[in-house]
């Protein structure tokens, strides 16, 4: 059985001849819209033979949503997923400057297996990757819960899990968010957030060439990104900054670099001008400023049920706390010395962790 939400309208007319083109756009818009009710009723415009194959080989499944929790300091969102198996999943609905308009984050897999030790989806460990239906059906469910005129206007991949490391979903899931007959985002608000899995970057650049590059440094000097971010082991930042530069090349797109200050860890004037160094040879070779995002320190470490083993003991140290003010300050200023000017990322919804780093499906 397909799931109809994870097609975009030629993937389904190649996987049911009996549809022309024309109809299989007709059915995946009426999929974003009416979502499991669409086979129950004749479709408009689309024959009998095609709407009796889709009843035989496809099905519109969804996500059951478990809870909603608006924050109450800002216009952020948090949706609460569970999957036909019971695993849990969450996205977060992100307010733009425009009124009404929404980026939606969402999830990739269910935990993560990359364990970054600021992000408490990290501390999960990995259950699956989720399918592509599943990741479309997050921005689907958010959609529909919007008010009267608003709209979702792009889609980042930063919640659970690395995106790259379920690439092949992840790449289907775009071509259906961006597609015109579904949800019709442009791909160019469309940003896939990694760890830095060079591979993954590469592809990305030449299968979705469109689509934002966000990339996670944690930290410019190697030996302490290592201990932050252990993939940094196997796969080093050199060798995700040498896609990204590819990246850039091929797409003509310079990159977000994501760092989250961490007290006493990554924030002295040393690191600072570690990560000034890595963006100033970035430009100098691709001709392209990477977007510099600094953000605050989320703190993971409130007690959380364990959606992966729900007997497991409560989580509830916080292995950080959230850089100062005043040496935020300076860590800026030595990069805007540098000429490395930076934006700092307002990181909603704390209050009922929906910010950067505190996804974790709690129940």
């Amino acid at each position: 059985m397909h799931a109809l939400q994870g097609l975009e309208p030629r993937a389904l007319a190649r996987l049911f001849p009996e549809l022309s083109p024309a109809e299989a756009r007709r059915v995946i818009s009426g999929v974003m819209r009416r979502g499991p009710e669409l086979l129950l009723a004749p479709i408009a415009q689309v024959r009998r033979e095609g709407l009796a194959a889709l009843r035989a080989r496809a099905h519109v499944p969804t996500l059951e949503l478990r809870s909603e929790r608006a924050s109450r300091v800002d216009a952020f969102v948090k949706y609460l997923f569970a999957a036909d198996d019971g695993a849990l999943l969450e996205s977060v609905r992100i307010p733009l400057a425009q009124p009404d308009r929404f980026t939606v984050c969402v999830s990739s897999q269910i935990g993560c297996a990359l364990a970054c030790a600021f992000c408490a989806t990290g501390r999960l460990g990995l259950r699956r990757n989720l399918e592509a239906w599943e990741i479309v059906e997050q921005v689907r469910l958010v959609r529909a819960r919007l008010p009267a005129g608003a709209r979702v206007r792009g889609v980042v991949f930063q919640g659970m899990g690395e995106p790259l490391a379920n690439l092949d979903r992840v790449l289907a899931a775009i071509a259906v968010l961006s597609d015109p007959s579904a949800l019709a985002i442009d791909a160019r608000a469309i940003t896939v957030c990694t760890a830095g899995l060079a591979a993954g970057i590469r592809r990305l650049a030449h299968e979705a060439p469109q689509v934002r590059l966000g990339l996670s440094i944690a930290s410019a000097r190697p030996e302490l990104r290592r201990r932050l971010m252990p993939i940094d082991g196997a796969q080093p930042l050199s060798e995700a900054l040498a896609a990204a530069r590819e990246h850039a090349t091929l797409t003509g797109l310079a990159p977000m670099f994501a760092v989250t200050l961490l007290r006493d860890h990554n924030d002295s004037e040393a690191d600072a001008h570690a990560l000034a160094d890595l963006v100033l040879d970035f430009h100098a070779r691709t001709g392209l400023r990477p977007r510099l995002s600094i953000i605050p320190y989320n703190s993971i470490g409130s007690p959380i049920g364990n959606p992966i083993d729900p007997i497991a003991s409560p989580i509830t140290d916080d292995p950080f706390t959230r850089s100062p003010d005043a040496s935020e300050s300076t860590f800026r200023d030595v990069l805007a010395a540098r000429g490395v000017f930076t934006h700092k990322r307002y990181s909603g919804g704390a209050d009922v962790d929906a910010a950067c780093g505190q996804l974790a499906a709690r129940a």
